[in-house]
């Protein structure tokens, strides 16, 4: 019996974190076995080696549940979908050359940008501004979705400074994606399907990157996220003539804030905005006195309330769809804390 797309939410969510729970283990017995950790230092948090490729198990969780899917029911074809499979899979291995090597941070903006254009070229494009009647953006188009894409996924990286930081903010922003873009009209349930499937494999994540953490997503796991999420916002939400363009700003409001202003100050002080420091705003409320749990707490909760005003300003159905979907959340986040405690 051919599987509904709708029921493929919850199917998908829970089999991304089946598939990630079993994957994570096998990538840090493989990381410490080849040297593939980070190491402490004077910028960062953690005092011991610590994997650093996380993001081979959320990308094959992610990839791995979609193709089940696909198995169980039918293949969604197009470009859009081929886009956004092909660009965050390009940023996902981007990242894993980085998290071994090293590179260069304007040779991996460089190659950002080069993935993105083959994104925008599938179809995976900003369009129009509901503003004054909508505007259309024209030769805009490009550079406007190009700024969002490569700009959201560095955010994701930016933030990726505590123990279950990043992945919360994924997971929360995911989610609120997931909600909006089904509730749109017409719905966009593929882009609904992917971000709880997202969801799914950051949570199997999670398990082991709660504070403390046993493993670190690295810029595989942030790059790889990140694009997923702006090219979601952008086919699923963005692609609407009405003022819900907006929407994915505001659910994504709390990388976008840190990344502003992290890169205002460096740009203030005449350094390079590329040059990692320990000015970002969990490293604030770290030096206020806030544990690494608090702050995630904090930055946590002002995700779900952004996800929150996202979706009341969509309508009624969306509200009361992402407090019960974040409820559910919330409760398997915290039972995921309370184990790594043991």
């Amino acid at each position: 019996m051919l599987i509904k797309l709708t029921q493929a939410h919850i199917i998908g969510t829970v089999l991304a974190y089946l598939i990630g729970i079993c994957l994570v283990p096998l990538v840090i017995a493989f990381s410490k076995k080849e040297g593939l950790v980070d190491l402490p230092n004077a910028r960062k948090i953690h005092t011991t080696p610590i994997s650093r490729i996380g993001g081979v198990a959320i990308w094959a969780s992610t990839i791995l549940t979609f193709l089940c899917l696909v198995l169980l029911s039918y293949y969604p074809y197009g470009k859009l979908l081929s886009g956004i499979l092909l660009g965050s899979s390009l940023m996902f291995l981007l990242g894993l050359v980085d998290d071994v090597y090293n590179l260069n941070a304007k040779f991996k903006l460089f190659i950002q940008i080069a993935i993105t254009t083959i994104v925008y070229l599938l179809g995976v494009q900003i369009n129009t501004l509901p503003f004054f009647g909508g505007i259309e953006l024209g030769l805009w188009s490009y550079p406007l979705t190009l700024m969002w894409v490569v700009g959201i996924s560095n955010a994701l990286n930016f933030i990726d400074g505590v123990d279950g930081l990043a992945g919360s903010v994924v997971t929360v922003g995911a989610v609120s994606i997931a909600v909006i873009a089904s509730a749109m009209s017409p719905g966009n349930l593929i882009v609904s399907l992917i971000g709880f499937i997202l969801a799914g494999s950051m949570l199997a994540f999670l398990t082991y990157n709660f504070n403390p953490a046993k493993i670190f997503m690295g810029d595989s796991g942030a790059l790889f996220s990140g694009f997923l999420l702006s090219t979601m916002s952008i086919t699923g939400i963005m692609q609407s003539a009405t003022l819900a363009v907006v929407l994915p700003i505001i659910i994504l409001a709390v990388p976008i804030i840190d990344l502003t202003y992290v890169s205002l100050l460096r740009i203030s002080r005449k350094t390079s905005p590329f040059v990692a420091d320990k000015e970002h705003i969990h490293h604030r409320l770290l030096q206020a006195g806030f544990s690494q749990k608090a702050t995630v707490l904090i930055l946590t909760s002002a995700a779900i309330l952004a996800g929150a005003l996202a979706a009341l300003i969509m309508g009624s159905g969306a509200g009361k769809q992402y407090l019960f979907t974040i409820l559910g959340l919330v409760l398997v986040m915290l039972a995921l804390n309370l184990r790594t405690r043991k």
